[in-house]
């Protein structure tokens, strides 16, 4: 049985880091949806420009199943550049991500949504709005994918941001991230991945991809301190027969 996790956010989420950095993740127990179907996990793992690299969710995948012993899939939806604005019920973006889960719900057991965004909120104009325009899409999330504990992790905007050399809004970033912590504090089963120590590519903008690794690692720690919950009612035989016959 596969446990599968929907990835949304932005281009952090979607995953910067170059490949040349970092030792490849292979393992036969971790996938990714591509066409709705299972393939095996191979970078990039959520390529939605031509420039993404290694992801988050890598690392965060190897980790739970070296835990819980249990093939892992990742569904792909973060886009880069976008704003919360963006992620809202009833966009594309929002849509798109709830039709990707669903799908891969009918092939394997949904168990979390990570996410990562915040850097395009970080202007004097939108921060202000961050922290409700995230609650009402985590709620409407849950409810459209018809589990309303569903755990979600979360990460925190690096520190590097703050030496971004051209755009001095991105040192707003604390701001995004005191309304991330208060998300995860008051939130039913959300927590919050701290970023501390991680480093950036040359853009202090994106996290290099040795830093990717360690943040996918925090993201699963993170996890394990939530209450799992598992969305469907079918059976898990039902499910698993059904991914056998598209594989």
């Amino acid at each position: 049985m596969i446990h599968s996790f929907l990835l949304i956010g932005q281009s952090n989420m979607a995953g910067r880091g170059f490949p040349h950095e970092v030792e490849p993740i292979e393992s036969s127990h971790l996938w990714q949806l591509r066409n709705g179907r299972w393939r095996g996990m191979a970078a990039p793992v959520n390529p939605d420009r031509p420039f993404s690299g290694v992801n988050l969710a890598e690392s965060f995948a190897l980790r739970y199943h070296e835990l819980h012993g249990a093939d892992v899939g990742l569904i792909p939806a973060a886009d880069g550049g976008t704003t919360i604005r963006q992620w809202a019920p009833g966009g594309l973006l929002y849509d798109h991500a709830v039709l990707q889960a669903r799908l891969a719900m009918r092939t394997s057991r949904l168990c979390g949504v990570l996410w990562h965004q915040g850097e395009s909120d970080c202007e004097e104009t939108l921060w202000p709005h961050y922290e409700a325009q995230l609650r009402a899409m985590f709620t409407a999330l849950r409810k459209d994918l018809g589990e309303p504990r569903l755990p979600i992790v979360m990460g925190a905007l690096g520190d590097y941001l703050a030496q971004h050399p051209t755009d001095l809004w991105y040192r707003n970033y604390p701001r995004i991230n005191e309304a991330l912590r208060r998300v995860a504090d008051s939130g039913p089963n959300i927590g919050l991945a701290a970023a501390g120590g991680l480093t950036s590519n040359p853009d202090f903008l994106h996290f290099n991809a040795r830093s990717l690794r360690e943040f996918g690692l925090r993201y699963e720690a993170v996890y394990e301190t939530l209450e799992p919950h598992s969305v469907g009612e079918e059976s898990d035989a039902a499910i698993e027969q059904r991914a056998v016959e598209l594989l």
